[in-house]
């Protein structure tokens, strides 16, 4: 979904003119962005937890070179979605996990022993 269907979609929804449903999603991504980059934990209910987490400086490696580097530490906005979200797609998450065990059935019939060889007359 774009952006700008996002805000269709929401000015139906919410019978708002376009305008202001553009105004309304733009406040509050404004509104998020401005919480967490404070570092404060902004949780929503029935949505989810915006939250930005530190991650320490190491070291890495060149994957085409191969030599040792330095990575600095960074931060990055991580989203937990709320209990209530997860639930309400439970479908989803059976099919997700229906795929899982489907690619895993022939590695398994795989590893099993192999046949009996026929015996010798």
């Amino acid at each position: 979904m774009t952006f700008k269907e996002l805000i269709a979609a929401y000015a139906t929804h919410t019978e708002l003119e376009p305008k202001v449903a553009e105004k309304a999603i733009r406040g509050l991504i404004e509104f998020i962005a401005t919480k967490t980059a404070k570092g404060d934990k902004l949780r929503l209910p029935g949505l989810g937890t915006f939250e930005v987490k530190k991650r320490p400086a190491r070291a890495g490696r060149n994957p085409q070179t191969g030599a040792a580097i330095k990575i600095k530490a960074s931060s990055r906005l991580t989203f937990k979605q709320a209990a209530t979200l997860a639930a309400a797609a439970p479908a989803a998450k059976k099919a997700k996990a229906a795929k899982g065990a489907a690619k895993a059935a022939p590695k398994a019939a795989a590893k099993k022993a192999p046949a009996k060889k026929a015996a010798k007359k």
